[in-house]
């Protein structure tokens, strides 16, 4: 008689079946009982500098929104301060260049020359008017070259109004703010209770939950990143806020705008270590880690690597799309300059004027990497169901 049929190599089977199958993942905003879709750590971060401003006039409600709209993980802006003492976003310390200032008669004698960071600028300083008198005026595009439909249609916001923005968002999106101008800001605005510029910056943070270290379960949720020229900014609001902190670097030939110190010294390695007590990465200006001649770049430098090796991310800036700011090597297509700074460069987020265009490369490159890889996994599972059909063609029941 024969004995009853073995069912172990059809669950061997199955089981292997399962293990080399895809995995499930749910669906975009559907995973955590319903919380937004997180933010990706797995690329470069894409850095909306100013909002989407190569479409939309720079660091309005549309510039920012836009950019989200457009795959944005960070939203970018400058933080300066009205004559009342409220934080606006705004990237010049006058109003000249980028808002219709100008055209308002009752504001003629509003116009002065102070010295900052070094040197005498005469024009409209935002320290010179009160936010009331700011939502009056409107924003328009710094660059003639871009599209001005959207002049004159736009506020300049406060920062509470930018944070929002980015909490409204139908997914999760970072802020990076930057304590622009501390030392002036300082000098020409005073608050009612004694605190300082940087201590109502980090106050606002808190304000609306912004917390934690880098990618701790509370800067996962909100996340952050707080940027400044001036070194002695970032390590004063260290003992107020555990908030990842980055020190933007300026040209070679510019020293910070609070400790006077040279380009040479604060990318040294000596200063790299200390620095790294207070700040997780570095944002330079592109063309200090590429040196470029006649519009053409040259031998890249070591920073990348040297931050790297003293665990400090590296996101440099701008990347623009138009023939201007584009150097000859890229024969005019930001995709290749966008993979030349991903893929040989290493850097690890960057400063974007055009948003879109760096989330359309970014997927288009993820997925050809995904699809590879699950060729492959394919190819593999093939292979080893084909070895599992062969043993199972010569098992015989008894």
């Amino acid at each position: 008689m024969a004995s009853t049929p073995s069912f172990a190599p059809f669950v061997f089977l199955l089981l292997v079946i399962g293990c080399t199958a895809r995995p499930f993942y749910p669906l975009p905003s559907k995973g955590d009982g319903g919380s937004r879709k997180p933010l990706q750590n797995f690329r470069p971060y894409n850095i909306a500098h100013r909002g989407s401003n190569g479409e939309i006039p720079e660091e309005t409600h549309l510039a920012y929104t836009r950019a989200i709209e457009e795959g944005a993980d960070f939203i970018e802006t400058d933080i300066l301060s009205s004559k009342d003492g409220v934080l606006i976003c705004f990237h010049d310390v006058t109003l000249d260049e980028t808002t219709d200032v100008a055209n308002y008669k009752e504001f003629a004698n509003r116009k002065r020359t102070y010295e900052v960071q070094g040197e005498n600028i005469t024009g409209f300083f935002t320290v010179d008017f009160t936010l009331k008198e700011l939502k009056s005026l409107r924003v328009r595009q710094r660059y003639k070259f871009r599209d001005q439909q959207f002049n004159g249609m736009f506020q300049i916001i406060t920062f509470e109004e930018f944070i929002t923005i980015a909490l409204d968002a139908d997914r999760v999106v970072g802020i990076y703010p930057e304590i622009k101008n501390p030392v002036f800001i300082n000098q020409h605005v005073k608050w009612s209770d004694g605190k300082i510029f940087e201590d109502k910056f980090v106050e606002t943070l808190q304000k609306y939950g912004f917390k934690g270290s880098y990618l701790s379960n509370n800067w996962l949720r909100q996340p952050v990143f707080i940027q400044s020229f001036a070194p002695t900014s970032l390590v004063y609001i260290s003992n107020k806020t555990e908030s990842p902190k980055i020190l933007l670097i300026d040209d070679v030939d510019i020293p910070t705008q609070d400790t006077n110190q040279s380009y040479w010294e604060i990318t040294s390695d000596e200063y790299f270590n200390y620095i790294k007590q207070y700040v997780v990465g570095i944002g330079p200006w592109k063309d200090t880690l590429v040196p470029v001649i006649n519009n053409y770049m040259k031998t890249p430098t070591h920073l990348v690597s040297r931050a790297h090796a003293h665990n400090l991310q590296v996101h440099p800036y701008t990347y623009r799309n138009e023939n201007p700011f584009m150097h000859f090597n890229f024969s005019q297509d930001p995709y290749m300059e966008y993979d030349y700074w991903i893929n040989k460069i290493g850097v690890d987020g960057l400063f974007t004027d055009f948003t879109g265009s760096l989330h359309h490369f970014q997927e288009w490159t993820s997925k050809r990497v995904d699809h590879e890889e699950e060729d492959m996994n394919d190819k593999t599972a093939a292979k080893l169901l084909h070895k599992i059909a062969l043993l199972l063609s010569s098992y015989k029941l008894s």
